[in-house]
């Protein structure tokens, strides 16, 4: 199947730049195999006339819960630890399977339809997050949320989930696979090192929440003698390559040993702000050269999975906090939402950027909308003033999964009722 966008406004890699320069990409099967001029034998199956359109890589939401998407606005105006363990962990108990399966639909229609073609998940089901992946057409990294203590039955059950999982989705490429210890505060030392030991036997990365809350710091320290990052260091998780969501109580020791182990950081503002756990130091990560990229969080903490609100809050929270203007600047923004994602994830070589070879996962925008209007700088309108409703069509392996701005391979009518009826079922509407 060869795709052209023809004569289209595309924001391009430029050194450690973005430029966006009109051009016309050709697509065949799940790849870009020409920008600018025709490959020789290319043969255009469908011509996208690129008049009043923009194309970006496709985002990268490096932390997400997706299945929560059917616990948005459940657990509102609630301390950390008393969000998670009065208000959601008692809900995550009473899932089914099909909970699950209709959340992470909903979650993944939430994506799509704002422009995120592959996202990083921390699930608890193994093989129904998967599910909703394979039906949609979209990319994600998953990794089974691990809890457990020393050797205990149920932190090795949990793992054995992920691997379960890996088995389920061999036949699918847009699917692959790391290990999710949750938190310090929910892995003890024998478990952590349990599993960071798993992940290097079989070359796995690692997924895990680290330095998120004020209580989190003072339970670990009261516990353990040292900080969330210093403890993961001595048991080994930062030993593959990690990516840590949050981070946001953080000192500069902590950051010196997140450098040292290249550790990537998600940064997720809305979530962290939502629950009161403040502001990750990000400008001061950017300084010591931290790999930075961008989570939404899940629904339940957000209570949005939309990328472009993030890259919006990402891009003036740090102007305000270190007064200057020149903090995090639109262009950085946007490489945290594309091209460091895809470093996270160890994908940069595939997706994150758009060039020839890489996957044909990209987000096709509207410039007939007043947010980019007038067309002056379409990579500061993308932090400043897009709001995701702009994003017209979709493409994830060169395939369309979004198509005028209505998702393709789900249903999401049925999406809606059934999201609709669990809550009613688990009470959640009150």
């Amino acid at each position: 199947m060869g795709i052209v966008l023809k004569d289209i406004l595309a924001a391009l890699p430029k050194g450690e730049d973005v430029e966006v320069k009109q051009t016309s990409i050709f697509i065949e099967n799940d790849k870009i195999v020409g920008i600018g001029s025709e490959p020789s034998g290319f043969k255009a199956d469908e011509v996208i006339d690129g008049t009043d359109k923009f194309v970006i890589p496709g985002l990268i939401n490096c932390h997400t819960h997706t299945y929560m998407a059917f616990m948005r606005n459940v657990a509102d105006d609630l301390p950390f630890m008393d969000w998670l363990f009065g208000r959601i962990d008692p809900i995550e108990q009473k899932m089914t399977d099909d909970d699950v399966y209709w959340g992470a639909c909903l979650g993944i229609i939430e994506m799509l339809k704002t422009g995120t073609t592959c996202f990083n998940d921390m699930q608890m089901n193994p093989c129904i997050t998967t599910k909703a992946v394979k039906d949609s057409g979209m990319r994600a990294v998953i990794a089974r949320g691990l809890v457990g203590s020393g050797n205990d039955e149920g932190g090795r059950k949990r793992l054995d989930d992920t691997y379960k999982d890996m088995e389920f989705s061999k036949d699918c490429d847009r699917l692959s696979f790391i290990l999710g210890p949750h938190a310090p505060y929910t892995c003890d030392e024998e478990y952590m090192r349990i599993v960071s030991n798993e992940a290097k036997e079989h070359d796995m990365g690692i997924h895990i929440h680290l330095s998120e809350s004020v209580s989190e710091i003072e339970q670990i320290k009261e516990k353990y003698g040292c900080s969330p990052i210093e403890m993961a260091e001595r048991n080994g998780i930062f030993d593959v390559r990690c990516i840590a969501a949050h981070c946001v109580q953080v000192d500069d020791k902590d950051m010196d040993i997140m450098k040292k182990h290249n550790v990537n950081v998600v940064t997720n503002p809305a979530s962290n702000m939502k629950l009161g756990n403040g502001f990750a130091p990000i400008p001061e990560m950017m300084e010591r050269g931290i790999n930075v990229c961008l989570g939404t969080d899940g629904a339940a903490s957000n209570n949005s999975l939309n990328l472009f609100k993030e890259l919006h809050l990402l891009t003036l929270i740090h102007k305000g906090t270190h007064r200057t203007p020149e903090c995090i600047s639109a262009t950085e923004g946007f490489k945290m939402a594309t091209i460091n994602g895809a470093k996270a994830l160890g994908m940069e070589d595939k997706i994150g950027s758009i060039e020839v070879g890489k996957k044909a996962d990209l987000a096709i925008l509207d410039l007939k909308k007043p947010s980019l209007q007038p067309i002056n700088n379409l990579i500061a309108g993308l932090s400043y003033s897009a709001d995701g409703t702009e994003v017209e069509t979709v493409f994830v392996d060169g395939k369309k999964v979004v198509e005028n701005g209505k998702v393709l391979n789900l249903d999401e009518d049925l999406v809606y009722k059934k999201v609709n009826e669990i809550i009613k079922r688990l009470t959640l509407d009150i």
